[in-house]
């Protein structure tokens, strides 16, 4: 098991349930295939730079702890879900 961090940017939605539901789906996900050690939710932040017409995102920072090969498979996720303008896997360093 190791240690990681995921950093997730979505799209503001019309109502804050929907993006609520969002991170809930991946929340659960994370939990399935391993712990979640901590949630952070920035909450609506403006974009360096407009993404697919979107000029702020809200950004949500999970801590977790999983296999080696789940990271990817979150990543892959990541990519086909329709909300999702950025993110971000990485592995934190080991103490």
């Amino acid at each position: 098991m190791a240690k990681y961090e995921t950093m997730l940017v979505t799209k503001v939605a019309a109502d804050e349930e929907a993006n609520a539901a969002l991170v809930e789906k991946f929340k659960s996900l994370i939990a399935e295939h391993g712990t979640i050690d901590s949630v952070d939710d920035w909450g609506k932040r403006r974009l360096a730079y407009p993404i697919q017409d979107e000029t702020e995102g809200m950004y949500t920072v999970i801590k977790f702890t999983s296999e080696p090969d789940f990271p990817a498979e979150l990543e892959r996720i990541y990519g086909i879900t329709e909300g999702v303008l950025r993110s971000i896997v990485v592995a934190e360093p080991e103490e």
